[in-house]
């Protein structure tokens, strides 16, 4: 979730979150190569511009039409920044990581302009379209999947994303009610969910899990972070950071043994006669690192962020 302005969030309404941290993170070299696979309205970015001196390059990315226009528009003049449209699960298949890169950041998860904007569909708050597509241009939307989708479909996004426990439930009733009323709006689907499952204690929206796993499906979320995060790795050059920002348990686990598998060894077999050989080609930088209270009191969509960070070992310390 990435804000914008001369600094964090400054001429804009959207914080980039862990600002500082981030910068702290990637640890950034005047002369370094660094790529935000998630650049939203540039908040990270803008910072790690700021850093770099007239032979650095900082390399944005983002499926977001929006997001990429902003960019055009904010670094298009700078020579110093390229500037991709598409999944940062395609950066390898980018000519310019091609030379290396000395830090990769992914801020994962929806983008407060695009929860804000209800044309965008992400959010029940506000009706729009039944849209969800972070990429307007690809794909199916969240209305045309639940259109063609049974409903053990359904039910099995809901639970796999989200761990909605009234998920048979819910799929049952789409499919039940679509025919009569085809769901094209967010409000359609938000009352639909709250007319079969209470509110719970905690007064969470009951649509709350069930928009967030749509999106997560539909955005193919986790697939493209399983990619990313092998394709930063071998761009990544010794040296290099990685950090990663997650709002989802789902994707902090994905991240967290990602991380695990390159710099700590399997755990061993009693059946196996000869201990495996194991070589890291990662150190982990801390663990998990959440926002302090200053920076939630600021930007309460924060509160769900965990950042990680890890660092490419030189060939010397892998070998």
């Amino acid at each position: 979730m990435t804000g914008g302005g001369l600094g964090p969030g400054a001429g804009s309404g959207h914080l980039p979150v862990m600002y500082a941290q981030v910068l702290d993170a990637l640890r950034v070299q005047g002369d370094g190569t660094y790529l935000d696979g998630t650049f939203g309205r540039g908040g990270h970015a803008r910072g790690v511009l700021q850093l770099l001196g007239p032979g650095g390059r900082l390399l944005v990315m983002d499926k977001d039409p929006d997001a990429i226009a902003v960019a055009e528009r904010e670094f298009g003049a700078d020579p110093r920044v390229s500037i991709f449209r598409g999944s940062f699960a395609e950066l390898a298949q980018w000519d310019a990581t091609e030379a290396g890169l000395d830090g990769v950041l992914f801020d994962l998860g929806v983008s407060s302009p695009q929860l804000d904007v209800a044309e965008r569909g992400f959010s029940f708050g506000k009706d729009g379209p039944l849209d969800m597509r972070m990429d307007p241009d690809s794909g199916e939307s969240a209305a045309q999947w639940l259109a063609r989708a049974d409903d053990r479909e359904i039910a099995d996004v809901l639970w796999r994303y989200a761990d909605e426990r009234m998920s048979r439930k819910i799929a049952r009733t789409i499919v039940a009610r679509r025919d009569a009323q085809p769901l094209e709006r967010t409000a359609q689907l938000a009352d639909l969910i709250a007319s079969v499952m209470p509110r719970g204690k905690d007064k969470i929206h009951p649509a709350t899990r069930s928009f967030q796993a749509i999106r997560i499906f539909i955005n193919r979320e986790l697939a493209d972070l399983e990619v990313g995060l092998d394709a930063a790795y071998e761009r990544l050059r010794p040296g290099g950071r990685l950090a990663v920002i997650s709002f989802h348990s789902l994707e902090d686990r994905i991240v967290k043994q990602f991380i695990a598998r390159h710099s700590k060894a399997p755990a061993g077999d009693r059946r196996m006669p000869v201990e495996q050989s194991f070589t890291p080609t990662l150190r982990a930088i801390g663990g998990a690192e959440k926002a302090d209270d200053a920076e939630l009191a600021a930007n309460p969509r924060a509160r769900s962020a965990v950042l990680r960070v890890a660092e490419k070992l030189p060939m010397q310390e892998a070998a």
